[in-house]
């Protein structure tokens, strides 16, 4: 069984892995991690040895079989208690990232199992990323960056890929959430701001805010 720190590693390999589809650098997982390359070399070499993953040095690690399953567990539980978080005990989408990360790591299967029965077996968390199923299996929508819908054009938010506290207070400020329809009134090609409208309030949102906004048409 892996530790607490392991499958830190593992849950934060798979997400880098999803993002560059080879090998994941030592080097990118140290920067992810703030942690120093030589520690995570440790760590790589002691989950090879744990039979999670396949490392091969000035190449890069990919999970096999065993490690994406202990990954998409974590991911599952995270997510299941996010949405638990959110719809039982009515905490802000911009309150649960940090409780989840601890939350994950609790081992009973039948807990995780009846967690999810309870909520209805849901297939996305708060910030509309899917949870996947007790066999690790999920389907992910179809969606486009905020910054692909031309000028004029309406898409559904459905998912948001940056989680910090900070950046989901300033969303539910200018009440971008989950499920409400943005339209794209201009694009400013100096710093790629974009102008959008949400229940007829329009308001410029930066490149950055923008790249981190999936929708749905």
């Amino acid at each position: 069984m892996p530790t607490k720190s392991e499958e830190n590693y593992i849950k934060e390999i798979y997400a880098l892995e999803q993002k560059c589809n080879a090998e994941v650098s030592t080097n990118l997982i140290a920067e992810k991690l703030s942690a120093k390359a030589s520690s995570v070399t440790d760590m790589l070499k002691k989950l090879s040895k744990k039979d999670l993953l396949i490392y091969q040095k000035y190449v890069g690690v990919k999970l096999n079989s065993k490690g994406r399953e202990i990954a998409l567990s974590v991911i599952r539980k995270h997510r299941l208690w996010e949405t638990f978080l959110v719809e039982k005990l009515n905490f802000s989408w911009s309150e649960v990232h940090e409780i989840a990360e601890q939350l994950e790591h609790i081992q009973s299967e039948k807990l995780t199992d009846q967690l999810d029965s309870f909520l209805n077996f849901p297939t996305t968390d708060p910030h509309g990323e899917p949870i996947p199923n007790k066999n690790g299996e999920f389907t992910r929508i179809k969606t486009i960056c905020l910054d692909e819908l031309k000028e004029g054009n309406t898409g559904v938010f459905v998912e948001v890929r940056n989680d910090s506290d900070k950046f989901l207070k300033f969303l539910t400020k200018n009440s971008i959430i989950i499920g409400c329809s943005i339209k794209v009134i201009d694009k400013e090609d100096f710093d790629n701001s974009i102008t959008i409208e949400i229940d007829d309030k329009q308001f410029s949102i930066s490149e950055g805010v923008v790249q981190n906004l999936y929708l749905k048409r």
